[in-house]
């Protein structure tokens, strides 16, 4: 059984370079990608302390082959972005269940009592 060596880089693809991540978004469609996903990292950034919960910001390089499998035709590549940014928590509300099952404000098995309005008075008692 063999071992699988890495892939070693030589001189000449050192040269050659690779394509740096960062300045393909920074100038990808003349700088409209990079500042969108500025807003967007921005927003999510905002949330999350907002929120105290965590998010997430998925960014997603997509290369299509060149036309019709010509070596030296352009290649379209588009860039995609996903915000996953945390919500608030909603509000709830206390309900009972009536007779029939439907959620009501007041406890139906609670005594009702009725209350009337004390008349108005504009004069005050010295103490």
């Amino acid at each position: 059984m063999t071992a699988i060596q890495p892939e070693r880089v030589t001189d000449e693809q050192q040269e050659q370079g690779t394509a740096p991540v960062a300045a393909f978004l920074a100038s990808h469609l003349n700088g409209r990608t990079d500042e969108e996903l500025s807003r967007e990292f921005h927003h999510l950034l905002d949330a999350v302390r907002a929120h105290g919960k965590k998010g997430s910001l998925t960014i997603t390089i997509v290369v299509d082959p060149p036309a019709n499998g010509v070596e030296s035709a352009p290649m379209p590549i588009g860039v995609e972005s996903t915000v996953k940014a945390p919500k608030p928590t909603p509000v709830k509300n206390l309900y009972f269940l009536d007779a029939d099952g439907q959620p009501v404000r007041e406890d139906p098995r609670q005594m009702q009592i009725d209350f009337r309005s004390a008349p108005a008075t504009q004069t005050f008692k010295d103490a």
